[in-house]
């Protein structure tokens, strides 16, 4: 198999002019003050890998598994380096050299590679939830006999809902403006379909028929991030055949690395002739939720309470960094009558969630956390919006442990209860609180 880093354009490895822009943006250099734990450093080991300079160590392994992949890197270069396609085949040379981990190859290749067997092991973690054990072993302090880390795990684990997200098509409100199609995830799919259902309701109040084809998959995102490109190739090819983008006029996503992984889909198939032209067509479709409803002109709240809450908005990582997307989500949040929106310190410094990175990592991740929280304290807000599930299940686990009341949601969220206060289905406290 072909050395991922060879296989690269060179021309993207030379990209890099070594300013160090980069190193105050990047949590992991900002922790540790070590070039090698910067941007700038860990591309210059990655070219050294592809000149036959530097072998695949164990060393080079650590390095490119502590970035957190934020791509913060890539908002402040001036010289326009792509990092995320760095990062991504970098992973996949340690991948090619130095195998994965049992637990992890089961979990990518096995467990995430289809919907039916993601829905079996929500069913499982559902049935721990409303069995009784869940609180047993939490109010009696059995669950610390896991050890401290898997306890910790344990208590950050989001709710399983009881359905999941339905799968058809639903039809506009009024006259049809715009057939989307809406990806339902992984952990979107487990824990946020109530996400989902929002997200269809917004779509249908502005004109949009709404398919949820039921052939999707996940996006491949857990997988291209972290060194599995050639599964993530399948997954990209599973979900053009099921969503067939030439009869959308947009590809909607609420989860903000999906979209970002998601619109990069040519770049993921441009070496496969059966595939790229499909693969262009559905990387130029694919919308952030926010990002379409701005586009599209969607319709403002109308009802007007007598009080407001304070709200703040995180901006998670690949949204920002790696869609480019900020103001879009701000845009829908002042549109809310009942919400006054502040803006939030470092909003654009890494939850430390980062995928799964608050498992691999869970030190420098409780930091990062522990300062997103004082940034959300020193806010003042009620409630912090947030457009990604993991920023979500970080922030909810961040407010629990420093017993804040803070209620953490999602802009399309917030809109549908907007629209609903409208006609009297919620209250105020409900239209912006879970």
């Amino acid at each position: 198999m072909e050395n991922h880093l060879k296989a690269l354009d060179y021309s993207v490895l030379q990209q890099c002019i070594h300013c160090g822009m980069c190193l105050t943006a990047c949590p992991t250099y900002d922790e540790t003050l070590k070039e090698t734990s910067s941007p700038r450093g860990r591309i210059a080991m990655m070219r050294a890998v592809a000149d036959d300079e530097f072998e695949v160590t164990a060393g080079f392994s650590r390095e490119m598994y502590f970035c957190l992949g934020c791509l913060a890197c890539q908002s402040v270069c001036p010289a326009n380096v792509n990092y995320s396609e760095l990062i991504e085949n970098a992973r996949a040379e340690v991948r090619r050299v130095q195998g994965g981990s049992f637990l992890g190859s089961l979990v990518l290749n096995k467990i995430f590679t289809s919907r039916s067997r993601i829905r079996m092991l929500a069913r499982m973690l559902r049935l721990y939830e409303k069995s009784g054990l869940q609180f047993l072993l939490r109010k009696t302090g059995l669950i610390r006999l896991l050890g401290r880390r898997l306890a910790e795990l344990e208590l950050m684990a989001p709710a399983i809902q009881d359905d999941f997200t339905a799968e058809g098509t639903f039809p506009a409100s009024g006259k049809r403006r715009f057939r989307v199609g809406l990806l339902a995830g992984c952990i979107q799919d487990m824990a946020f379909a109530d996400v989902n259902r929002d997200t269809i309701e917004v779509l249908q109040a502005n004109g949009c028929e709404v398919v949820i084809p039921s052939g999707q998959q996940c996006c491949g995102s857990l997988h291209g991030h972290n060194g599995e490109r050639k599964t993530a190739r399948r997954l990209a090819r599973a979900n053009l055949n099921a969503f067939a983008p030439d009869s959308l006029d947009a590809v909607i996503v609420n989860s903000a690395g999906c979209g970002s992984f998601m619109k990069h889909y040519d770049r993921l198939l441009e070496d496969d002739p059966a595939w790229q032209g499909r693969a262009r067509n559905w990387s130029a479709k694919v919308k952030d939720i926010s990002e379409f409803l701005v586009e599209i002109g969607f319709r403002k709240p109308v009802a007007r309470p007598s009080e407001k809450i304070r709200a703040t908005y995180h901006d998670a990582c690949h949204l920002c960094h790696g869609q480019k997307i900020r103001q879009q989500p701000r845009d829908i949040l002042r549109s809310i009558p009942a919400l006054e929106l502040v803006e939030l310190g470092e909003s654009e410094w890494c939850c430390g969630s980062a995928g799964v990175y608050n498992i691999t990592h869970p030190e420098l991740a409780m930091k990062l956390l522990e300062r997103k929280m004082r940034n959300i304290g020193d806010s003042g807000a009620q409630v912090v919006a947030s457009g990604n599930p993991g920023c979500t299940i970080q922030l909810r686990y961040g407010e629990a442990r420093a017993g804040l009341a803070l209620s953490v949601e999602h802009p399309v969220t917030l809109l549908a209860k907007a629209y609903r206060l409208e006609s009297g289905a919620v209250g105020v406290e409900s239209a912006c609180r879970r």
